[in-house]
């Protein structure tokens, strides 16, 4: 293709692939290999010394891996991007070259529930830790910094509620404090929102969800924009001071603005081996061909929906930010003007007994722990995905006992409203 702009729909499908060189392959291959033959002693050695881009090892990089990696960049507008394993394992990778023993994120309390227990439980055993804030409150975000803060994390479109955090605000917050900012852009995908666009350093994706669609393989991504300097202080060795293991390279001095993505890959997978598998990027390929239509009509039945349930009187409050109601629809248009995407929350009258009645009433909805699939999916967040938690932070992620989460699918909208209506009528009677 020429250097002209194209635009979403066109690089969805086109970004990063190009017919197989040795075949003529239109669809991009599943290079299901191990290890690539390297031409000669020299090859192999540049390959390893970072002084030539190549496959060496299928834990550092695959073909079909790399397209995937040179789209969803594409896409959100960054520099670069590594694909791993899962959408947690991305959030390790993204922390992982930033932190340090004692250091500390910020980060929003409005968060997926295991992404919580991660932040909250997990990373101690690194010895990092994490310090909870309400993102709707910039000067909580700021006074939470600290000396030992390496990063501020939060959501475009929080899980579950479907929360819109005000990205342009929260990215002067780490400007000015000289940090980077994590943006996981799961629920929103880069058709609805480009958080570098607005300030964002590094985005997080779970490619499980929107972007692969089918509810067929798990993965995950890094996006970094190439916009921070990592040697602006003295807070990110890893990046700015020499690397021991390829002979005193200093990452960004030599790499620039594809510091960050080379570290995940020569450093991040090598040594913490969350490798993305070809057949699962084959797939999320496939599902990022219709990104685009699969988002606006999720985003179309979801609003309407919402507006029924609204409207119910079986049904106490409704938290989709496209809602006129949402004390977030004013961030629609700024954030995410294509829609708010299709997971929300609303709390059923009748409490814990009533959600619990509801979900097992209903037929066309899928009770499983996913979102983001071509299905409508539905759970009761408080005695699943947040259940480790307390009820105080329960309600603070907007998983209350008396809510449930639904993740609105592109069938026929009247089918869906149907199913919750007899669903509810049982729930509630």
């Amino acid at each position: 293709m020429s250097d002209s702009p194209k635009g979403f729909e066109t690089l969805q499908i086109h970004a990063g692939a190009s017919p197989d060189p040795a075949t003529g392959a239109r669809q991009t291959p599943i290079y299901q290999t191990t290890a690539y033959e390297f031409r000669d002693a020299d090859h192999a050695a540049a390959l390893f010394n970072l002084q030539e881009v190549g496959y060496i090892y299928s834990r550092l990089t695959n073909p079909t891996v790399a397209v995937l990696q040179e789209r969803i960049a594409t896409l959100e507008g960054g520099a670069g991007a590594v694909c791993c394993s899962s959408g947690h394992a991305a959030q390790i990778m993204a922390l992982f070259p930033l932190m340090g023993p004692g250091k500390n994120v910020v980060v929003s309390t409005r968060l997926y529930g295991g992404t919580v227990t991660q932040m909250s439980q997990t990373i101690k055993r690194f010895g990092w830790s994490a310090k909870f804030v309400d993102f709707d409150d910039v000067d909580a975000i700021r006074a939470a910094v600290d000396d030992d803060t390496r990063a501020i994390f939060c959501e475009s479109i929080a899980n579950p509620g479907g929360y819109i955090t005000d990205l342009d605000a929260v990215a002067e917050v780490a400007d000015s404090v000289g940090l980077p900012l994590i943006v996981d852009n799961t629920t929103a995908t880069p058709y609805l929102c480009n958080p570098i666009k607005h300030g964002a350093t590094l985005v997080v994706h779970s490619t499980t969800k929107f972007l692969t669609g089918n509810g067929t393989v798990t993965g995950g991504c890094v996006v970094d924009s190439g916009k921070f300097d990592w040697s602006a202080s003295d807070k990110f060795p890893s990046l700015s001071a020499p690397e021991p293991a390829y002979h005193g390279l200093k990452f960004h001095e030599a790499l620039g603005p594809m510091a960050f993505t080379f570290h995940g890959i020569a450093v991040g997978l090598r040594d913490l081996g969350m490798t993305m598998n070809p057949q699962a990027a084959h797939y999320t390929l496939m599902g990022i061909e219709t990104l685009s239509l699969r988002m606006d009509r999720h985003c179309e039945n979801a609003m309407k929906v919402a507006k029924w349930l609204e409207a119910d009187d079986r049904i106490d409050h409704v938290t989709y930010a496209g809602l006129e109601s949402s004390p977030y629809n004013h961030r629609v248009a700024k954030i995410c003007p294509r829609g708010a995407s299709s997971l929300f929350t609303f709390a059923v009258k009748g409490g814990y007994d009533a959600c619990v009645k509801l979900i097992d009433s209903l037929e066309l909805f899928s009770h499983v722990a996913n979102l983001g699939d071509t299905r409508s999916l539905i759970i009761h967040s408080a005695s699943t995905t947040h259940r480790q938690l307390s009820e105080e932070q329960q309600r603070a992620a907007g998983a209350a006992p008396e809510v449930v989460r639904v993740s609105i699918g592109i069938e026929n909208a009247d089918d869906i409203i149907a199913d919750l209506d007899q669903a509810l009528t049982k729930a509630t009677a």
